[in-house]
């Protein structure tokens, strides 16, 4: 009789550390779709570009996308990185003459 209750307490905890493992899986998968998208209009208005712009930095691989039927999405994260990429401080001195 011991050795049925051991057994069921140990699958009990089997049972817990399962959940939680799933529960880890599941916020992770939410993670990966958490990150915001744009349509190609949220694009234009928030980097003050036109149209024909936005398709150059899609032709030329500036801006990575997502499309849906005829519809451009964009993810927040890559616009931030190509805005990083281009950034330009000119009070930083940089001494590339040598």
């Amino acid at each position: 009789m011991i050795e049925i209750v051991d057994l069921i307490l140990a699958l009990s905890q089997e049972i817990k550390e399962l959940k939680v493992h799933i529960e880890l899986i599941k916020q992770t998968r939410a993670e990966r779709f958490k990150e915001t998208w744009l349509d190609n209009q949220d694009v234009m208005q928030a980097l003050h570009i036109s149209k024909r712009t936005l398709q150059t930095f899609r032709n030329n691989g500036t801006l990575p996308y997502s499309k849906i039927g005829g519809t451009f999405y964009y993810r927040v994260s890559d616009i931030e990185n190509v805005l990083q990429r281009n950034y330009y401080n000119q009070n930083y001195k940089c001494d590339t003459a040598k």
